[in-house]
């Protein structure tokens, strides 16, 4: 007798993570809750991001009765040692687009799958995109943040927007850079008794 698949909770308010989940075909619910997304002293991006998607997981987790694969996620945009977290007003988003001209960055994402409602079985993984932009002008940054599409985005810029044509290349996963590893996220649901997909 084959077990039904566990049900899918997405622990995430971003819009992105949804449309990718949706994408690739997987059905779940979302739910998300507010968490203190302070770093640490002396604590490093992957670290960090480790530490925000376990949390995002595990508030969720707690809340739901029944058996349930919890995901949590957290991305981070990292320049050298320094992460680039969403812009303030438009004049921060002009100062971190005008960081990246020119020059590679990083884009972690971590992500966690946990079991409710005990949160005692967990699977957590990160994915590294290198991104590269092409040298922008000053005109060219203002006009993108004008737009509107920074300014509730990491790093100040949606690679699957208006910003793609920021970027010059990128090495690794896209869809890491959206916001959620999907090819690595699937796995990780299906191994932890989640949908086949």
């Amino acid at each position: 007798m084959t077990t039904a698949p566990l049900p899918v909770i997405l622990a995430s308010s971003s819009p992105r993570r949804r449309e990718l989940l949706e994408q690739a075909g997987l059905s779940f619910q979302v739910q998300s809750r507010q968490i203190d997304e302070t770093p640490l002293d002396g604590e490093s991006p992957l670290d960090l991001a480790t530490r925000l998607a376990k949390a995002k997981a595990e508030v969720v987790a707690r809340l739901q009765p029944e058996a349930s694969l919890i995901l949590g996620a957290d991305t981070i945009v990292v320049l050298g040692d320094t992460i680039l977290g969403k812009p303030s007003d438009a004049q921060d988003a002009i100062a971190t687009l005008t960081l990246l001209s020119g020059k590679q960055h990083q884009v972690i994402t971590a992500f966690a799958v946990t079991c409710s409602p005990e949160a005692t079985l967990w699977s957590v993984r990160s994915v590294h995109t290198d991104v590269y932009f092409q040298d922008l002008d000053q005109e060219r940054i203002e006009r993108y943040v004008r737009t509107g599409e920074p300014m509730d985005k990491a790093g100040s810029y949606g690679i699957q927007g208006l910003g793609g044509a920021l970027v010059e290349r990128i090495e690794g996963s896209y869809s890491n850079v959206v916001g959620l590893p999907i090819v690595e996220v699937l796995e990780c649901l299906a191994r932890m008794g989640g949908p086949q997909l």
